[in-house]
């Protein structure tokens, strides 16, 4: 693997590392302000990015070259509303998405069709991603401010994690 392919694979892991942590703060926020539901699936989806940064990790390591743990921000820990959390966490699949893609571009112009196989994975799982995160956020406009609604969104998000870990079980 050249230096360029490394470099850009860093810069990745590194993204893919602030998601986690993002995902992360946002469970915590829900948490701390009556989402259970809506925490349990953050909470496990900053578990299953940290998965996309090690799966990444091993890959580079595996390469002959050196992953490497770069200083990452500290996301946003305050936020106004569920639809606030999920219309950012679109925004944010979509810039992870044009990353894949540039990283995609990387490997290609650099001829390393392995690490262009490897993003394959990746290119597939943004393509879940948004439609989840966008699916989510459309449920979530529906309801608009009645609770009753954000009730059964919290509650739907909730099974949506306990359906997802029975999968991965």
């Amino acid at each position: 693997m050249n230096q360029k392919t490394e470099n850009a694979l860093n810069e990745q892991i590194k993204k893919e590392e602030y998601s986690s942590r993002l995902y992360l703060a946002m469970a915590s926020w829900c948490e701390a302000n009556g989402f259970p539901g809506a925490s349990v699936f953050l909470y496990e989806h900053s578990e299953e990015e940290r998965m996309h940064m090690l799966k990444m990790i091993h890959f580079v390591n595996d390469r002959g070259a050196h992953a490497k743990l770069l200083d990452i921000e500290a996301p946003q820990l305050e936020y106004n509303s569920l639809l606030e959390i999920f219309t950012e966490i679109l925004v944010h699949e979509q810039y992870i998405t044009e990353s894949i893609n540039n990283l995609y571009q990387v490997a290609i112009d650099e001829k390393d069709y392995t690490t262009a196989n490897f993003l394959q994975w990746y290119i597939t799982e943004q393509v879940e991603e948004e439609s989840l995160f966008s699916t989510i956020l459309d449920r979530i406009k529906l309801v608009g401010n009645d609770k009753a609604g954000m009730f059964h969104i919290d509650k739907e998000l909730e099974g949506m994690a306990a359906g997802s870990s029975s999968e991965t079980a």
